[in-house]
């Protein structure tokens, strides 16, 4: 079985993961900003190491002369071991001297990737080449002699290879990674008791629920935050609706106890008094009175399982196609007989052509047996079923004394019954209606001619 999902992970990881990502482009501006850094360090000293060149540059002997001194180069040599190379050009770009032949750049100032005017005039020029295999940083100083009478023009280039450019870029990285390493911890850290502290109401709410009694009804009463308050009130009017289920479950099952205590006690009485009786008689009269209860107490007992069945959510069988003319002809044939017996007469007016809907056929049959019974029950002479279209109407008629309109919705609740006559449980109508309603039917209970008889309808307003 699947382990369900935790909301304190699921928390982590949508929190951890942008922070992750910040993190990565924190790594990656700390590793530019340390190869700038390291950069501009090292571009200075290339610009020292040209100026110190440039200022032992001189004429002599009708050509430019160069007087290298050794700090010149020094500077550049760090603990990395780097190879330092520079080279003196004139202003017509012949070599004059150097240990490498350096190449130039014919470019013009403005789209180099790094120029600098110094002071005294000089253009200082940064690049990074390749040359020979090797990745160098090049700096080139293009100046001039500083004689009154002579100005030639000349270029120093210095040039060296990017060891101890790395070796500082990544010391400064191990400095940044540890600010970023410990700021790291403390952020993880943070968000750690943040989202235990924000899902701690939550923890208490499950208590609250876990520790309560399962008989327990009453409302929740836990101070949260106003999203955990929510779900607070949701869970009250769930209890609210509880306590009325249960409330009606007490009331039915107290009604029900009630209806059934009383044939039984009457069983029991008639059964008593036949026991006293030595004609063979009473006997006879005893038993018929017995049987007649028992019909009616299983009648009782059936019709409160059905009426159990209706109000089960967990119990709802799902809609099936069904003929509403077949099963009206059906219903009628079922009750035939019982009213036959009772001299009333049951008739069934539906088209022979199939009128289809989506529904439960049992119910509607159980919906059809009690309203025909009811009728049967409470004086009707003439009952007819009729099944119309437009929309699907199921309908059962009657010419008894009917009901008072103010009693129609009263009718509907279980046990009520509508006059004192008649051998109904008040059961009849409840059911016929939690069978209407599980249908998503509408139904009507209307007098029929002359204020006489009543018909009660389902109307059908779903899809077919």
């Amino acid at each position: 079985m699947k382990r369900p999902d935790s909301l304190y992970r699921r928390l982590l990881i949508w929190l951890l993961v942008p922070l992750v990502g910040l993190g990565a482009l924190m790594l990656v501006q700390a590793y530019l900003d340390a190869r700038h850094t390291a950069d501009r360090a090292f571009d200075r000293l290339l610009e020292a190491a040209t100026l110190a060149i440039a200022d032992r540059v001189q004429w002599q002997d009708d050509q430019l002369w160069l007087d290298l001194p050794p700090a010149a180069l020094e500077m550049l040599a760090t603990d990395a071991e780097e190879r330092v190379f520079y080279a003196l050009y004139d202003g017509d770009g012949r070599f004059i001297t150097g240990n490498a032949r350096l190449p130039g750049d014919t470019r013009p100032d403005r789209v180099h990737d790094s120029v600098h005017e110094s002071a005294r005039g000089d253009t200082l020029l940064y690049r990074d080449i390749e040359w020979h295999s090797l990745t160098l940083r090049q700096g080139i100083r293009r100046s001039r002699l500083e004689d009154w009478s002579l100005q030639e023009r000349f270029e120093v280039r210095v040039a060296h290879t990017r060891e101890g450019r790395e070796a500082l870029t990544l010391s400064l990285l191990r400095t940044n990674l540890a600010y970023i390493g410990v700021m790291a911890a403390l952020a993880i850290a943070a968000l750690l008791l943040a989202v235990r502290s924000a899902l701690a109401p939550l923890t208490r709410l499950r208590r609250a629920i876990r520790a309560r009694d399962p008989r327990t009804l009453t409302p929740l009463e836990l101070t949260l935050p106003r999203e955990l308050a929510e779900l607070r009130e949701t869970l009250n009017d769930l209890l609210a609706r509880m306590r009325r289920v249960r409330a009606n479950q007490e009331r039915f099952i107290g009604d029900a106890s009630h209806q059934l205590r009383t044939p039984l006690a009457g069983l029991s009485t008639r059964a008593e008094l036949a026991l006293r009786q030595d004609d063979p008689a009473a006997w006879r009269s005893a038993l018929e009175a017995m049987q007649a209860t028992s019909d009616s107490t299983a009648r009782l007992a059936g019709q409160l399982l059905s009426l159990t069945r209706l109000d089960n959510p967990e119990a709802t069988p799902d809609l099936a196609p069904l003929d509403l003319n077949a099963l009206a002809r059906r219903a009628c044939r079922d009750a035939w007989a019982s009213c036959d017996r009772a001299n009333i007469d049951l008739g069934v007016e539906a088209e022979d052509t199939p009128l289809m809907i989506d529904g439960v056929a049992w119910q509607l049959e159980e919906a059809l047996s009690n309203l025909i019974d009811n009728a049967r029950r409470y004086g009707a002479h003439c009952i007819t079923v009729r099944v119309t279209d437009g929309p699907p109407t199921l309908a059962v008629e009657d010419d008894g004394p009917g009901i008072a309109k103010h009693q129609r919705l009263l009718v509907l609740r279980p046990f009520y019954r509508g006059r004192d006559g008649g051998e109904g449980s008040g059961l009849g109508l409840a059911i016929v209606d939690g069978i209407a309603r599980s249908h998503k039917a509408r139904l009507t209970l209307e007098p029929m001619a002359n204020d006489r008889g009543l018909s009660v309808a389902i109307h059908f307003t779903g899809d077919r």
